[in-house]
């Protein structure tokens, strides 16, 4: 087969709607960014993919897209140089985003290089004929679970009036997350749940836990307070929630307060916050921080380098999961052909899917039903992009004012005094 080589990029930047879902450090604004990132090559394959949308990363990857021009879609490792090469004098550190875990360099050209993985994975499996699952190394599963993903939430948004409202209404107590939990139950089938925590009170977020173990007996259950307590709180909660818990996933900042925590119960401990690269992980494993790394293939590199985490976390063994960012379609069948392919990853991935009330796919291939996503069995990725959507949400990105994630900002319009400090229980 000759090469396939690439004659242009297009990074279209889009803005989705979302609801007012509170966490540890704010709100949700109204809108969400994502870029869109297609790749076109020679032979008239275009590969698709999807990357964060804020102002930094649509930087980094208008300053790399040139470089890329002639690359064999199939040469992976020159993508990975190029990028890195290419970055070496244009990341600036004020350009780095939260959206990464802590900021670094080497994080800032993971983060490109995955979203230039994709759509070269999704023009390989068009061009073959396959799907990604299979450039991945083939399925251990057809179909991939995934977890309802709770918030606390207010009915609708104050900072703009004029957005539309949902019709999930409004949950600020273990009464509205069970019944929260019901309609994401009803509506999707899920069978395992987590609950986005550090918003209320501990205690009323442990209720809230206790609440759900309650309501679906046998349904596996999380909290992510996303290290907004402090390690005598965090051993608190995980005593009352001793024998209810999955996980508990970042109850704490830093490998050294994990570490604290995971000392003194029997819980295990998840990450997506501690460990965010390769270069955190030995310490993590030597002070025994962690039972299980939520990876994330938008920051730690894509697809083939997440394979590599969970061969690694395997070695050591640490379980695997999924973390998950309001995303779109693209996404989420990128991650669902990258869990597919992952044997070790035995968790019940995150994801915001159900939030999102716009999309940029076209439908009918991504459906959670049973709580699951059945792997898409076209060529590539298996999705499309729906063009009208594709036009629609870009021109809402240019009409919105939002050009970086800011939940404290949002949170001061309600809260003029908010500061999202860290931890605050």
């Amino acid at each position: 087969m000759t090469a396939l080589r690439i004659t242009g990029i297009r990074v279209t930047p889009v803005a989705v709607q979302d609801p007012p879902l509170l966490n540890s450090v704010g709100v949700h604004e109204p809108f969400a960014l994502r870029s869109i990132v297609e790749v076109d090559t020679d032979s008239g394959i275009t590969g698709i993919g999807e990357a964060y949308g804020d102002a930094p990363t649509l930087e980094r990857l208008t300053a790399v897209a040139p470089a890329l021009t002639g690359l064999d879609v199939f040469d992976l490792n020159e993508l990975n140089r190029r990028v890195t090469e290419a970055l070496g004098c244009a990341v600036r550190p004020d350009a780095l985003t939260p959206l990464i875990g802590s900021g670094s360099r080497a994080k800032a050209v993971a983060a490109t290089a995955a979203a230039f993985e994709v759509p070269c994975l999704d023009a390989q499996g068009k061009a073959i004929g396959r799907p990604v699952v299979d450039l991945l190394g083939g399925r251990a599963r057809d179909r991939v679970p995934y977890s309802a993903y709770l918030f606390h939430r207010w009915a609708k948004h104050p900072i703009d009036p004029g957005y539309p409202e949902d019709d999930w209404g409004e949950a600020l107590g273990p009464e509205g997350i069970v019944e929260q939990a019901r309609r994401m139950v009803a509506r999707y089938g899920f069978t395992s749940l987590k609950l986005k925590g550090g918003v209320l009170p501990p205690d009323q977020e442990t209720d809230a836990i206790l609440a759900l173990r309650d309501a679906f007996p046998g349904h596996p259950l999380r909290i992510d307070p996303n290290a907004n307590w402090t390690v005598p709180t965090a051993l608190k909660v995980a005593e009352r929630l001793t024998g209810t818990l999955e996980y508990l996933e970042d109850p704490v900042g830093g490998i050294a307060g994990m570490s604290e925590v995971a000392r003194s119960t029997d819980i295990p401990l998840a990450t997506n916050m501690c460990v965010t690269s390769m270069e955190e992980l030995p310490e993590a494993v030597e002070r025994q921080a962690v039972k299980i790394v939520l990876s994330d293939h938008h920051f730690w590199g894509g697809l083939r380098a997440t394979q590599h985490l969970a061969a690694v976390c395997g070695t050591f063994g640490l379980g695997l999961s999924m973390h998950s960012n309001t995303h779109l379609g693209i996404s989420l069948a990128a991650m669902t052909h990258l869990a597919a392919a992952v044997p070790g990853l035995t968790y019940a991935c995150d994801t915001h899917s159900p939030w999102q009330r716009e999309e940029v796919v076209e439908p009918g291939v991504l459906e959670i039903s049973g709580g699951a996503v059945t792997v898409p069995r076209g060529p590539g990725l298996g999705v499309s992009i729906d063009r009208d959507a594709l036009g629609r949400l870009h021109e809402q990105y240019l009409r919105c004012e939002i050009r970086r994630r800011d939940d404290i900002a949002a949170m001061r319009v309600v809260d003029p005094d908010w500061t999202g400090g860290r931890p605050r229980w």
